[in-house]
């Protein structure tokens, strides 16, 4: 059994093509899982990451501050304590409202790949 403390877990500078602003960090929380990517993302105001699929579902666990989830047909605002399901291959984003930091944890499938679909 492991346990980790989220706030004792440090958060690294996660700097990637597909956020829209520098103003993200990442904090693994089960680096050593078999089967799971589950970290922190943490957005400041207004970065939110592009359009983009997963090859399997992701669920994101808001665990601080105001965001946006999106699809081609919808926008819904999340805060904490909110969890969203995001089916394998919908089109999405997800980040920060203009006025409000942002985090969530996410849990996908190690195996899962990334698909961005906008520049």
């Amino acid at each position: 059994m492991k346990i980790v403390k989220t706030s004792q877990v440090i958060k690294k500078p996660f700097e990637k093509s597909i956020f829209t602003g520098s103003d993200v960090t990442i904090q693994e929380l089960l680096a050593d899982s078999q089967e799971y990517r589950i970290n922190i993302v943490n957005f400041g105001k207004g970065v939110r990451n592009k359009f983009h699929t997963h090859s399997t579902e992701q669920v994101l666990i808001i665990t601080a501050g105001k965001g946006i989830v999106a699809t081609e047909k919808e926008e819904r605002v999340v805060t904490e304590g909110d969890i969203v399901l995001i089916p394998a291959e919908e089109k999405h984003w997800h980040g920060a409202t203009q006025d409000s930091d942002f985090s969530h944890i996410y849990v996908m499938r190690k195996e899962s790949v990334l698909s961005q679909v906008e520049d």
